[in-house]
């Protein structure tokens, strides 16, 4: 079945629903595309109307057809919406038409980018947390510091590294994710073992 759009009001509705889509339907040029360029008895002026002159044009390319002139903007075209009659109904039900399917690829497509997988930025950090003194319970200290929890934080493997005078320091590894975990509140809850920690050092970070 062969049918043609009215292109002055027409226009206005594919302009309207190219601002926020590329296509009639979908992500790529399909067959509602050719059906919809077809039934267009002249192209969009681009002036007038740039996303539907867009569409036109890219459909013209990718498709293999004839793009049709475009006319000029009739300045009495507003005045006269209510005589045309696009798609063989009336101007409130054609609108509303529109807008329907213009809200629904906006949905669509808002639903796609939510599903979009989101890369989760993390860190690897080497902490050195230093003791008092050579009599500090380092088993205590390091039982203090992996009770700490917050979400985003993973503690790793640690040792004991001498630093002199019988002292040894804690050096620990744990992974964070860098939306969730500050690594000012992670020292404030380190530094709250104050009975066994002296300070803390990043010894060393790296982006994973």
């Amino acid at each position: 079945m062969s049918v043609s759009f009215n292109t002055p009001l027409a226009f206005t509705i594919l302009n309207s629903l190219f601002e926020a889509r590329s296509y009639v339907a979908g992500y790529e040029v399909s067959d509602k595309d050719t059906e919809v360029f077809n039934a267009l008895t002249e192209g969009p002026n681009e002036a007038a109307f740039p996303h539907a002159a867009r569409w036109y044009k890219h459909v013209a390319e990718v498709k293999g057809l004839a793009a049709k002139a475009g006319a000029a903007p009739a300045a009495a075209a507003e005045e006269d919406d209510e005589d045309v009659d696009l798609f063989g109904s009336d101007d409130d039900e054609v609108d509303e038409e529109a807008e329907k399917i213009k809200q629904q690829r906006l949905a669509e497509y808002a639903a796609k980018k939510a599903n979009k997988p989101k890369t989760i930025a993390k860190s690897m950090c080497t902490l050195d947390v230093k003791p008092w003194d050579d009599e500090t319970d380092m088993v205590a200290l390091e039982a203090h510091v992996r009770a700490i929890t917050m979400d985003g934080l993973l503690w790793g493997q640690s040792k004991l590294v001498p630093i002199g005078y019988g002292i040894k320091k804690l050096q620990i590894n744990c992974v964070i994710e860098d939306e969730l975990v500050s690594l000012d509140v992670l020292e404030e809850k380190i530094m709250e073992g104050e009975d066994f920690i002296q300070s803390m050092d990043m010894a060393a970070m790296q982006k994973i």
